[in-house]
């Protein structure tokens, strides 16, 4: 089905525009095909992700249009769009035999993905522990006080009244969330606090003169992005802007814990270097790094950061003009704003998974497979931070970008539920994956994976590096054609 984006746009395309601020795009520009089920689910993820990318197209093209006069059209796939929340499944290694084959997610992962479920509390209710990553896995361990088994964590859930547990795992610095229905979320003060903000927050830290794009074959060659995210959120929205020419340096350290297949599938077109911030000589590096960028992602836990001396008030000091946006679990303000939280607790604490549940699993909470809360908000993140650069070129200034999982929750229940999802298939057919699919020599081999969802008539995105090895590249910035 071919869905023009015109006066009868989904609801998810319009609040985009909204923020955008700007005229419609013509008639006609923008097109998005296919419609959902995709997933078993009675969200309307495809769609969510697909009118998400739509909108990054469309700022994209207003970057363009500043700097060539020109406008482009975009088209984007709702099953291939759905497919990225899902591009583990896709990510294939060449083997000696000649033949492409999964690659197999680490027993880590796999364990983790047996005891972050929801389990059963006191009087009927629910909580959802998140046991990933060792330091954070051990503060749950060390409030639920037992091995972390699914079986033991069952145990040690229902001995607790779910508010209570709720708010001893915030005090241990651990991530857990209450399984709340939408009512509930909407009806406590967090939920209260993000129904009143926009899904991308952008906010204009001061004022400046006017910063043109670099000359360059792509919307944002020249655009330099300092990404200092790790799982999963803030490296989707680093990688988005690598897709549009921005030259995207992912900083983290070696004794940071990481996942391997999310840093494999969510790096394509970065460069990446280590630098230990506790060491004076390797803060000083990125502070002369950050005196030099346009962007700087932070995806880590509230606080964080400024504790190493890159508090939001240093950052817009070193650089003038910058783009800072900020990548967390439940948003901007509220009663749970320091907290951290991953994907399964943006959707534990929001409805999506007492709605899943309602209609999938016999009533018994279930999350949704597919990760939507942590790619819809790197999207979104991509597209507030590209937004922001249009403003910057535009009036000047320097501006802060802020998005959340639990708003990409909230954004993605916004779009209704879907009277039947039996029949979605789940996976692209065959002729689907090769349309999508790309091929690249790595430091793993040669990889094929899902490349970008979005589509535009002339500087259609893509990766101009494969994904690297962490560590291997020099912590300095690449020479631009205009300097």
């Amino acid at each position: 089905m071919l869905n023009p984006m015109n006066s009868s746009t989904p609801c998810a395309f319009d609040e985009l525009m909204t923020i955008r601020g700007l005229t419609r795009p013509p008639v006609g520009e923008v097109n998005i095909l296919g419609a959902d089920p995709f997933y078993k689910t009675p969200y309307k993820l495809g769609e969510t992700v697909a009118a998400t990318l739509a909108a990054v197209g469309v700022v994209a093209n207003d970057i363009w249009q500043l700097k060539t006069g020109r406008r482009q059209n975009i088209t984007v796939d709702i099953a291939g769009a759905a497919a990225t929340l899902r591009t583990v499944d896709y990510s294939r290694l060449l083997n000696t035999q000649g033949s492409y084959e999964q690659i197999p997610i680490p027993q880590t992962m796999a364990h983790m993905l047996t005891v972050t479920q929801p389990w059963e509390a006191k009087h009927g209710r629910w909580f959802l522990p998140h046991l990933n990553l060792p330091r954070l896995s051990e503060r749950v361990i060390s409030v639920l006080k037992c091995p972390s088994t699914p079986e033991a964590v069952s145990r040690a859930v229902s001995t607790w009244d779910a508010d209570e547990l709720e708010q001893a795992i915030a005090q241990a610095g651990a991530c857990g969330g209450k399984i709340r229905s939408p009512s509930e979320w909407l009806a406590h003060p967090q939920g209260q606090y993000l129904s009143g903000r926009p899904v991308i927050e952008i906010t204009k830290i001061a004022d400046g003169a006017p910063v043109a794009f670099h000359h360059g074959p792509r919307p944002l060659s020249g655009v330099r992005v300092l990404d200092l995210t790790r799982i999963l959120a803030g490296p989707v929205a680093g990688r988005t802007l690598a897709e549009h020419g921005a030259d995207v340096l992912m900083v983290t350290a070696e004794h940071l814990p990481q996942t391997p297949e999310h840093v494999r599938d969510t790096s394509h077109g970065k460069r990446s270097c280590f630098l230990d911030l506790r060491a004076p000589e390797q803060n000083q590096i990125l502070r002369d790094l950050v005196s030099q960028t346009d962007v700087f992602i932070n995806g880590y836990r509230p606080g964080s950061l400024a504790a190493k001396g890159f508090d939001e008030a240093s950052l817009f000091t070193q650089s003038k003009g910058l783009v800072v946006l900020s990548v967390n679990c439940f948003g901007s303000g509220g009663p749970f704003a320091d907290r951290a939280g991953w994907e399964q607790v943006a959707q534990a604490v929001t409805g999506i998974c007492h709605v899943n549940g309602e209609q999938t699993n016999g009533g018994k909470p279930k999350l949704v497979f597919a990760p939507i809360c942590d790619y819809t908000t790197g999207y979104l993140g991509a597209l507030g931070v590209m937004l922001a650069l249009a403003r910057r070129a535009q009036e000047g200034g320097s501006y802060k970008v802020q998005v959340s999982l639990c708003g990409s929750a909230m954004f993605t229940q916004r779009q209704g539920l879907l009277d039947s999802f039996s029949a979605a298939p789940e996976k692209l057919s065959p002729a689907q994956l090769v349309q999508q699919e790309v091929t690249a020599d790595t430091y793993l081999g040669r990889l094929k994976t899902l490349g970008p969802a979005l589509r535009m008539s002339e500087t259609s995105p893509f990766w101009a590096r494969p994904t690297p090895k962490l560590g291997t590249d020099h912590a300095c910035w690449l020479e631009r054609s205009d300097d």
